[in-house]
């Protein structure tokens, strides 16, 4: 198969270091030139599930502004520049939840946007995380940590309280990964 060609792109808006919007010129594989292709730039993420000592996995219950309402999450951001995403993963669960691990599991390395570029998002199942700080965080939204047990969790999947697709697909991967191994 062909892959897509840039032959040009254009900045034609950058919003702080969480946003830029470019304009690429692009060729298709049939040679069919596409002028104004939009293309979107924001920092890479990291999502993780984290399984406490006890056996029962953190979430918060927050609030996010495209949700419109609650929704449960795992912990995640944006990955730093320079920053490798299991240094983003560690760096995340110790700010916003005060837990660090030993253990982790990659579970993959994702798209958001195929077509338009967003970011990639790396998903990571933490296995054993202690307590050994208060959060830290300077996220913007309420959040609420919980302890759910893992037939909790499953039900929350189930019932689609987890609201954001990267926040789903981290729930099920892991589950799916933990289904696995027992």
């Amino acid at each position: 198969m062909k892959t897509w060609k840039t032959l040009y792109k254009e900045e034609i808006l950058r919003q702080g270091k969480h946003l830029r919007v470019e304009l690429h010129q692009i060729e298709l594989p049939n040679g069919e030139v596409i002028e104004d292709w939009p293309w979107v730039i924001t920092p890479d993420a990291v999502l993780v599930l984290a399984e406490s000592e006890e056996g029962d996995f953190l979430c918060f219950r927050q609030t996010k502004y495209a949700v419109g309402g609650t929704s449960l999450a795992p912990v995640g951001g944006m990955v730093e520049e320079g920053e490798a995403p299991i240094a983003a993963g560690k760096r995340e669960l110790l700010e916003e939840a005060g837990y660090i691990s030993e253990e982790w599991i990659h579970l993959g390395s994702y798209a958001i946007e195929p077509n338009r570029g967003v970011h990639t998002a790396t998903l990571f199942l933490a296995r054993g995380s202690k307590k050994v700080a208060e959060a830290d965080s300077d996220d913007l939204e309420e959040q609420e940590l919980l302890h759910l047990s893992r037939a909790e969790l499953k039900a929350a999947l189930a019932a689609g309280e987890f609201k954001v697709i990267t926040w789903a697909t981290t729930i099920a991967l892991a589950l799916n990964y933990l289904d696995a191994e027992s």
